[in-house]
């Protein structure tokens, strides 16, 4: 499934719950399912700056495909963690790049989160863009 073909999906699923609330509910119920990081994991170098909530998230280049994993520490970060990591992983870096981040406020979820909380979204996307261009510049190396 493309990056587009799972916000299309999130779409449809969101689009099943009239209101707000069941919206967040199905968000905070995904992400009960969040596997952990390592205690070591969490760290400096994958703490994503910006966040309301503590959340890491950790890269794994093995070319061609770019592996995250990540956690939040609030229930909320823990359910959009889990969304945005099933979009994003197993991707090359550039269907990273060549993916439109306006596509994931058509699921129906971003303007339920506060200011705050839209800005961990950016933060994440950040992180997420910049491990794609590194990758991506490490895989230009390696074919070279």
């Amino acid at each position: 499934m493309t990056m587009e073909e799972k916000v299309a999906a999130y779409k449809e699923d969101f689009d099943l719950f009239p209101t707000a609330n069941e919206k967040i509910e199905y968000v905070l119920d995904l992400g009960k399912n969040q596997p952990p990081l390592m205690p070591g994991e969490k760290n400096d170098d994958s703490f994503i700056h910006g966040c309301s909530s503590n959340a890491w998230l950790i890269s794994e280049y093995t070319h061609p495909k770019i592996l995250f994993r990540g956690e939040g520490e609030s229930m909320m970060a823990k359910g959009m963690m889990t969304i945005l990591l099933d979009i994003f992983n197993d991707r090359t870096p550039e269907e990273i790049l060549a993916f439109d981040p306006a596509l994931l406020h058509t699921m129906g979820i971003t303007e339920l989160l506060s200011p705050v909380r839209q800005q961990g979204l950016e933060a994440f996307l950040n992180v997420i863009y910049r491990h794609a261009q590194q990758c991506k510049k490490e895989g230009e190396a390696h074919d070279d």
